[in-house]
């Protein structure tokens, strides 16, 4: 029996929408908000401390579709049961801790990254500073710093990349969820869309981290696979301490 959306739920969903709405309005003005509301690199110029949080509502841009409604389709999947089982006040915790989490572990991975390309852009005799200061953004995305006649070796244009790239998109948040309700339903049986053939969650979702893994030890796609594996760990690690509580009288 499928109950109505709970409120939390359904107010980060209307949230994320209006968010969507608004990118394509100011995208039509010349305005691209993720340059303002996606979280970039922290040591990026284009970093500001409220993108921690705004990029949770951030999507890839229109025309691409696909990313906001898997993510809103799982909210309202996920997000729903884990509201209805353990409240509005952990769900929000557990909701925006999972994306906060998501955010450090994926720039994290960045860090190091990032590091060992100042090194090697280094000992190639490019100024990291330069590159710094070409990678700053205007309001319309666009590097406006970078000369006409820019050239650099491909190091250097990997390093401008991932201070120019913001992540967008609340999956950190959603695989928290994910993984809270394998914690809490294990044997409630799942199936995706291209395999369709019922797994319980607790094989299901386990199989889609380990793949999360590997894509991003892998570095497969334009994805923040280790923003969507820092999201899991906190939601798995608040979901099984507070299932344990779960049914206790005082």
């Amino acid at each position: 029996m499928r109950q109505s959306i709970p409120p939390i739920t359904k107010n980060l969903i209307i949230i994320n929408v209006l968010f969507y709405l608004a990118s394509i309005v100011f995208s039509v003005k010349g305005i691209d908000l993720s340059v303002f509301l996606g979280a970039f690199y922290p040591e990026s110029p284009n970093f500001k401390f409220w993108q921690i949080l705004t990029h949770m509502f951030m999507h890839a841009s229109f025309p691409e579709i696909s990313h906001i409604l898997f993510n809103m389709f799982a909210l309202w999947m996920f997000g729903s049961v884990v509201e209805y089982t353990f409240g509005p006040r952990k769900f929000l915790t557990l909701y925006f801790l999972a994306g906060l989490a998501g955010f450090l572990l994926f720039n994290l991975t960045n860090y190091f990254q990032v590091e060992q390309l100042k090194e090697i852009v280094h000992s190639q005799g490019i100024s990291v500073q330069e590159l710094y200061n070409y990678s700053k953004l205007n309001f319309q995305g666009v590097l406006y710093n970078l000369p006409e006649n820019f050239r650099s070796s491909e190091q250097g244009i990997e390093l401008i990349n991932a201070y120019r790239t913001p992540m967008v998109g609340a999956s950190g948040a959603i695989y928290g969820l994910l993984l809270a309700f394998a914690v809490l339903y294990p044997d409630e049986k799942l199936m995706l869309i291209f395999f369709p053939v019922p797994i319980k969650a607790k094989y299901f979702i386990p199989i889609m981290v380990l793949v999360e893994f590997y894509m991003g030890y892998k570095n497969i796609g334009n994805i923040a696979h280790f923003a969507h594996l820092g999201g899991g760990i906190v939601g798995f690690i608040l979901a099984r301490y507070w299932k344990k509580n779960l049914y206790r009288r005082n």
